[in-house]
C-alpha cells in the first residue's frame, strides 16, 4: 500500500471526500462543465453537514455574501478578482473555488515582476520549432490556454505584480473569449466552463495598476480581515491543525491559549488600539496578517515538538512573534517594546507571555 508523502496536497486531493459527498448530494442545476452547483461550491467553502452525515469543513471564515458573489461571478462571463491585504486568504479561496468548480486547481500562473507574456498566452518547444517550424505540436500551451480549451478555471496569482503590458494580454482572452495564434493563423476559443480567478494585494497599488480596460473585465470582490477575535482564532486553529497533520506535529487541543494571545497581539498592533478600546498603541510597519499568525503558531508548535515536551507555551511562540512584528529593526523595535511594557505587562494572566517576549527581545 502506497503512502502519500506529499507535503501539501492540492485542494481537490486533500478534500476529495468532501467534494465527492457534495457531488452525490447535489441535485441543483450546474453550469456547463462545473463539477458542483453554485450552491454546493459555496457550501464547500463555508462548511456544513450534508443529509448523509458528511461534514464539510469551512475553508473560509467570513461573510457568506462574499462567497456567494464570488461563486456567482464565475458562472457569468466576467472574471473574478479577489482583492485584499496580505493574509486575507485570497490564494486559499482561489484554490478552493477552482477545485470545487473544475476539480483542478493546478492551472496556475504565478505573477511576478518577471512573468513573461508566454506564461499567459503560449510558448514554443524550440527543438521542434527549429526542426519543423511553427505547428500545434511545437506549441506549449499556458495554463490559461489549457483552461480555455478544457472549459476549466484558470488562476493568476498576484496580478498587479505582473508588468502592465503582460497583464493586458488578458484583455482579448476575457472579452472575446479567444486566444489568437498568429504564427499558425488560428486561435484557441474558450469553451463553456472557462473562467479566470485573479488575486491582487491592495497594498501593491502603484506597483502595476490594472488598466481601466482590464479592470472592466473583472468583478472585484474584496476579502476583509477577520471581523472578530473569535473568527481569527478559529481560522488560525484550523489551518495550524491542517499544517500540523501534514508535518506530523502534536495535535493542539481546542481553546489553546497561545493562539488567542498571538491573535490578540496581532489585532491590537495592526488596529492601533487594545481590545477593550481603552489604550491606543502604535502600529509597526508589517501587515501582521492572519497568515503570519498561522506561521508564528505553526513554528511554535514545531519548537514545542522537537525541543520541548510537545505542549505549546508562551516561549515557543515568542521568537516567531518578535520576527513577525519587527520588520524595521529601528522603528518597529521601539513600537514592540512600548507595547510590551504598557499593554502586555499589565494584562492579567499574561505574565508568562510577557517574560517570554522580554527574554527574546533582549
Amino acid at each position: 500500500m502506497s503512502v502519500d508523502t506529499t507535503l501539501r496536497p492540492h485542494a481537490e486531493d486533500a478534500f476529495a471526500h468532501e467534494l465527492k459527498g457534495l457531488a452525490a448530494a447535489d441535485d441543483r442545476p450546474r453550469p456547463a462543465r462545473w463539477n458542483l452547483s453554485p450552491w454546493a461550491v459555496a457550501t464547500y467553502l463555508l462548511g456544513g453537514t450534508l443529509p448523509g452525515g458528511t461534514v464539510i469543513t469551512p475553508k473560509y471564515v467570513g461573510p457568506r455574501r462574499i462567497v456567494e458573489v464570488a461563486v456567482t461571478t464565475l458562472a457569468t462571463d466576467r472574471a473574478l478578482l479577489l482583492l485584499g491585504v496580505p493574509g486575507t486568504a485570497k490564494t486559499w479561496v482561489s484554490e478552493h473555488l477552482a477545485a470545487a468548480v473544475s476539480g483542478d486547481s493546478t492551472l496556475l500562473v504565478q505573477g511576478t515582476a518577471g512573468t513573461p507574456e508566454e506564461a499567459i498566452r503560449y510558448g514554443w518547444n524550440y527543438a521542434q520549432l527549429l526542426t519543423n517550424g511553427p505547428s500545434r505540436d511545437a506549441l506549449v500551451p499556458s495554463p490559461v490556454m489549457r483552461a480555455m480549451a478544457e472549459g476549466r478555471i484558470a488562476r493568476v496569482e498576484e496580478l498587479t505584480r505582473i508588468p502592465a503590458d503582460v497583464q493586458d494580454t488578458l484583455i482579448t482572452i476575457l472579452s472575446e473569449k479567444t486566444l489568437p495564434i498568429p504564427e499558425l493563423g488560428s486561435e484557441t476559443q474558450a469553451v463553456r466552463g472557462f473562467n479566470l480567478i485573479a488575486t491582487a494585494n491592495d497594498r501593491d497599488r502603484g506597483v502595476n495598476d490594472l488598466s481601466s480596460a482590464l479592470r472592466r473585465r473583472f468583478n472585484t470582490v474584496v476579502l476583509p480581515l477577520p471581523a472578530s477575535v473569535e473568527d481569527e482564532v478559529d481560522i488560525v486553529s484550523r489551518r495550524v491543525g491542517q499544517l500540523g497533520r501534514s508535518l506530523e506535529l502534536p495535535v493542539l487541543p481546542e481553546g489553546t491559549e497561545e493562539i488567542r494571545r498571538v491573535v490578540t497581539v496581532f489585532r491590537e498592533l495592526r488596529g492601533g488600539v487594545t481590545a477593550d478600546g481603552r489604550t491606543k498603541v502604535k502600529s509597526p510597519s508589517g501587515t501582521l496578517s492572519t497568515a503570519e499568525a498561522i506561521s508564528v503558531v505553526t513554528n511554535g508548535l514545531a519548537l514545542a515538538a522537537h525541543f520541548g515536551d510537545g505542549v505549546l507555551r508562551a516561549g515557543d511562540v515568542a521568537a516567531g512573534l518578535l520576527g513577525a512584528v519587527i520588520r524595521d529593526p529601528a522603528a518597529d523595535r521601539v513600537v514592540w517594546q512600548e507595547y510590551l511594557e504598557t499593554v502586555v505587562r499589565e494584562r492579567d494572566g499574561w505574565k508568562d507571555f510577557y517574560r517570554a517576549c522580554r527574554e527574546v527581545s533582549r
